[in-house]
């Protein structure tokens, strides 16, 4: 635990001083669990396990086959414009920390008058085959918000599942998403997933 916790620290670059304040505790506290002559409590160490965003077993020393997500992806959405199904792509970027993913939109992907606006979210990767999260849309005039479903691939090449939210207007909608690393590829599987309705 000594080692995980002082690499994962240095890795955030964070002194042993900023760790203890966000965790509470004092610095020489911090330093003596870093040099192994002391265990923190369960409450305490599920703290430093949140502060460094990772996992009470990857604390603890356990090593996790974790997939990698981090990167630049398409994302394709079904939705509807005028009561006509409609399908819409765009770049997003995913930062991933432990577990935790932070994911963004590039780009509208269509223009405003269509639909189309920029996002933000959080996600949850769960047993590396579900991600779990909010999204909202960062433009000022659009009130659009939700929650994300998606099963992750196997190898973690691509990502499909259900947004549902507030649309534009204000009734609670649903369709199909697929990420990939491909503009071409999420469309595909988008199409796909509209076409067989699974």
């Amino acid at each position: 635990m000594a080692d995980v916790m002082r690499e994962r620290r240095a890795a955030l670059g964070l002194s042993q001083a900023e760790l203890a304040g966000v965790v509470g505790l004092d610095r020489r506290q911090i330093r003596r669990y870093e040099a192994g002559e002391a265990q923190p409590t369960l409450p305490v160490a599920k703290a430093i396990a949140q502060a460094l965003g990772i996992s009470i077993d990857e604390l603890a020393g356990q090593t996790e086959q974790r997939l990698k997500i981090t990167g630049e992806w398409w994302a394709g959405w079904q939705t509807w414009k005028d009561g006509q199904e409609v399908h819409t792509s765009q770049p997003i970027q995913i930062r991933q920390r432990g577990s935790e993913l932070d994911i963004v939109a590039l780009d509208r992907g269509i223009s405003p008058e269509e639909g189309g606006y920029l996002w933000r979210g959080q996600l949850r990767l769960w047993d590396n085959e579900i991600l779990m999260g909010w999204y909202a849309a960062d433009d000022q005039a659009v009130r659009s918000k939700g929650t994300l479903y998606l099963v992750v691939h196997p190898h973690g090449h691509q990502l499909h599942g259900r947004w549902t939210g507030l649309s534009y207007d204000g009734p609670v909608v649903t369709g199909w998403s697929a990420i990939a690393r491909s503009e071409e590829a999420a469309q595909q599987l988008l199409t796909h997933l509209s076409e067989n309705d699974q």
